[in-house]
């Protein structure tokens, strides 16, 4: 049995640290998969009954680092809190008392070093030793204040895991034991008595201890901190959401209790104004409802007793009582945080680029800042090679602790998992919501969108429009026979039907023997005589139709509404037409994908000329009709062979697609089962979001690359920068970059990711046109002609040879061949006087009964 948890994790400082962990954790015996999250602190963890939560935390703290399960049962204040942002106020602190012990610092330093301003300086600026003293000491509490630097990057060091911090500690270790050396001396010095006054002040002059290093970078970490903060806003202001209180019935007194103490099964009020305490059923009132919260739809949405209320949701108007059905972890407001909150900790393709890279990074910068001080000292002593001023140790250490500071793990760990969370909770504030950072990632990459017809493209509600009769059997007698049989039914088109019957007096009568016949229609028995209620396909089998009555269906069928043909005692009974009426933005949708450069393709178990009706209507120029319910997956598979594919769908027969397709999308308000299946979900059912979902994808992944080129952009610039690569071409700062200008510039790179993942968060999602793709994909004609499911029945020919008797000239042969040309699916017809036979070609299966009857309606 594989389990999926989720941990807190703590320690973790750079993208390094998320790949030590991972690594670490990948290794114990029974886990299959490990996703870290730099952004979130956490982990998730895919792993056998052979691993448990108690080794997988060992593995982590081996790794130098610390692991918690997070409990599956947390209450809305525990589950808060562990969105609050803890780690900005504690880094605001050390940062407070950096600058305070800086500012001096930097003022004795500055004035000391540079007496031509003339800076008061007091008994400081006339006795070197006493400048040194005040160095040290000021130093030393920054150092302190920022000693968490110092113990994790040699935690992790002793652990063979170095990360940031890693590199922090060693480069603002060196200057400070650099430092110590320098103030050594000049102690020694003195005391010896070996050294002029002038030599001495030189010698103060050169002394520093680039505690500037860690205040820096907790200037960048802070602002960071915060930046990150901000991305889990979305999901913040969801938990905020949460009802607080509630108003539940117990015992007949209503009282006021803590919301999360709610049972399923409460009866609860909720008034005008009031937010919906828990997801639950209306039993008593009536009310409009805004649902904005949750779906991001701004029109209210009418409740009355039996519809289904979210919680909070907000009551506008009449007083509602209602049946708790989801409470706690379990309604929709935390399975929306669940949603956002997982796909932020999943992976996306081209982030395991920067996995690789964070794996090795560390060590390589810690490789290349020993080999950059190395060679600087060998061609020092050798050639003289540094800029004026300079001797050979301390450039080639500057070199080294430059290369050490400005190296950024921190820019690689968060280019993508900013940009996921943050473009997830764009999605969930407008009503989309991505399972995994993969389908984020993949959404706008697909070619073609397959969109079932019922409840996706139509409002999944059809009326009966039409009840045609035959001759001798009137209105309430067909009705009365659909209703019958229609009752046991679960179809959309079966529920029509009867609604129908619930506004008009007909006579009900007792089926039995109910069998559902997927893609054809229903079957049942009443009073001993079989009865059916299919397409004219199945009726024109059993021979209970003529041409001249599938002429009146075909007539509905174009336009735009199915009709159902009724039979009982192999009798024909009429046909009663139902029409599903288009959702109103679903034409508009079909232009925006069309527009993003997507084709759409319509799939439906209507009939040709119902299908052709609607896709006429939507301007769609690929449909398929007839499709049983097995056969969507084979459309999707087909349509595979040319490209990615996104499935729309909202039923349970959809589900087998919406899995095969490379990403399933289910309207909101479908079934559990296809919510289940798919990558997207939409909340507010409108297929508009469909298209939205595309636009915010290429957008998201537009920005993970821009800040996956910022990330590797800026350290292979500025590594060789550090390393004083660019010695040669004069240039003063390129010659001698200065350690705290690399802290610097470290500390703002990853500021920088962060904060362009934040652009998200502008970004138009509505906005039809602008920057994208306006080609749309084209099926090619041989393609589509011959694989898809409505065309394929085409192409298969069906031949028949009837004897035809009482032909006895050719005007004879005229007539017969144009009654049979008149029948349904029939193609070609050859009548032979000679052999006083017919033969017939049809694209369809055309049955011999209504051959034979358009036959004899010609009097042979």
């Amino acid at each position: 049995m594989i389990k999926n948890e989720k941990y807190d994790v703590t320690g973790m400082s750079c993208a390094a640290c998320s790949a030590h962990i991972n690594k670490a954790v990948s290794q114990v015996e029974g886990v299959k998969e490990v996703n870290v999250n730099l952004l979130t602190n956490s982990m998730t963890v895919s792993y056998e009954d052979s691993a448990t939560p108690e080794i997988i935390c060992k593995a982590v703290e081996d790794a130098g680092y610390g692991a918690k399960l997070v409990s599956s049962d947390g209450t809305v204040k525990k589950e808060k809190e562990r969105f609050q942002d803890h780690e900005t106020p504690i880094l605001l602190r050390r940062l407070i008392v950096s600058l305070i012990l800086l500012v001096p610092l930097f003022y004795f330093s500055f004035g000391y070093m540079n007496p031509s301003f003339g800076w008061p300086l007091g008994i400081i600026g006339e006795y070197p030793l006493a400048f040194g003293t005040l160095s040290l000491v000021l130093s030393l509490g920054i150092i302190i204040a920022n000693r968490k630097f110092f113990v994790s990057g040699v935690k992790a060091l002793i652990h063979r895991s170095p990360n940031m911090d890693t590199l922090v500690a060693l480069g603002s270790g060196v200057a400070f034991v650099n430092g110590l050396v320098l103030f050594g001396m000049m102690i020694f010095n003195t005391l010896s008595g070996g050294i002029s006054e002038e030599a001495l002040m030189e010698l103060a002059m050169g002394l520093t201890f680039e505690t500037m290093i860690p205040t820096l970078i907790t200037i960048g970490k802070t602002l960071e901190s915060y930046s990150k903060g901000k991305t889990t806003n979305a999901i913040k202001s969801l938990i905020d959401l949460a009802p607080k209180t509630a108003n539940v019935i117990r015992d007949g007194v209503e009282v006021t209790i803590a919301a999360e103490d709610m049972v399923t099964g409460d009866i609860f009020v909720v008034r005008p104004g009031e937010s919906f305490s828990a997801d639950g059923v209306v039993v008593e009132g009536e009310s409009a409802v805004n649902e904005a919260a949750l779906t991001g739809e701004s029109l209210p949405v009418d409740k009355v007793e039996g519809d289904a209320v979210s919680a909070a949701t907000i009551n506008l108007n009449g007083l509602l009582k209602c049946r708790a059905t989801r409470v706690g972890q379990d309604m929709t407001l935390y399975r929306i945080v669940d949603l956002v909150q997982s796909a932020s900790g999943t992976k996306t393709k081209i982030s395991r680029i920067a996995d690789k890279v964070s794996a090795i990074f560390v060590p390589t910068i810690i490789v290349i800042a020993i080999a950059a001080f190395g060679i600087w000292l060998a061609a020092g002593l050798a050639y003289g090679m540094f800029p004026e001023g300079s001797n050979a140790i301390a450039y080639s250490i500057s070199r080294a602790i430059s290369v050490l500071v400005i190296a950024c793990p921190c820019a690689l760990g968060l280019a993508t998992p900013v940009a996921i969370m943050v473009g997830n909770g764009k999605g969930a504030k407008n009503g989309v919501l991505f399972k995994t950072a993969s389908s984020l990632e993949e959404s706008g990459k697909v070619a073609f969108v397959v969109l079932d017809k019922t409840g996706t493209l139509t409002k999944g509600s059809p009326m009966v429009t039409d009840i045609v009769p035959r001759e001798g059997v009137d209105e309430e007698t067909l009705l009365g026979l659909a209703i019958s049989l229609e009752a046991s039914s679960e179809h959309p088109l079966a529920k029509a039907i009867v609604e129908r019957g619930q506004n008009v007096s007909v006579l009900k009568k007792k089926v039995t023997g109910f069998k559902a016949l997927p893609g054809h229609g229903v079957y049942g028995v009443i009073d001993g005589e079989e009865v059916y209620g299919s397409h004219a396909a199945l009726m024109e089998e059993k021979g209970f139709i003529t041409s001249k009555e599938r002429a009146i269906g075909d007539a509905l069928a174009d336009q735009g509404k199915t009709p159902i043909y009724f039979a009982k005692g192999g009798q024909y009974l009429g046909i009663i037409a139902v029409a599903d009426v288009l959702k109103e933005d679903s034409k508009e949708a079909i232009e925006e994908f069309k527009e993003l450069g997507v084709t759409p393709v319509m799939l439906t178990g209507d009939n040709y000329r119902t299908a052709k009706a609607v896709a006429s209507q939507l301007g769609l120029t690929y449909y398929v009709s007839d499709v049983l319910p097995g056969q969507k997956m084979d459309v999707v598979k087909k349509l595979q062979d040319l490209g990615r594919v996104m499935m729309v769908g909202d039923g349970i027969n959809d589900a087998p697609a919406l899995t095969q397709s490379d990403i399933g999308v289910a309207i909101g308000a479908g079934s559990d089962i296809a919510i289940e299946s798919a990558d997207v979900v939409l909340m507010k059912s409108s297929l508009r979001d469909a298209a939205m979902a595309i636009r915010l994808s290429r957008y998201t992944l537009r920005n993970i690359k821009e800040n996956l080129f910022w990330a590797f952009f800026y350290n292979l610039l500025m590594i060789p920068i550090a390393a004083g690569a660019f010695y040669p071409t004069g240039v003063p700062w390129l010659m001698n970059l200065k350690p705290w200008y690399g802290a610097a510039a470290m500390a703002l790179s990853s500021v920088f990711v962060v904060l362009n993942a934040l652009r998200i968060n502008l970004f138009p999602a509505y906005r039809r046109g602008k920057g994208q793709n306006t080609e749309e994909f084209a099926i090619p004609e041989s393609f589509f002609g011959d694989r898809t499911i409505n065309e394929r029945k085409e192409n298969q020919r069906m031949e028949k040879t009837l004897e035809i008797e009482g032909m006895m000239c050719q005007h004879c042969v005229a007539h017969v061949k144009k009654a049979l040309e008149g029948v349904s699916g029939v193609g070609k017809v050859e009548v032979s006087l000679e052999k006083k036979n017919a033969v017939i070609e049809a694209s369809v299966t055309v049955a011999d009964e209504a051959l034979k009857a358009a036959v004899s309606e010609a009097g042979y």
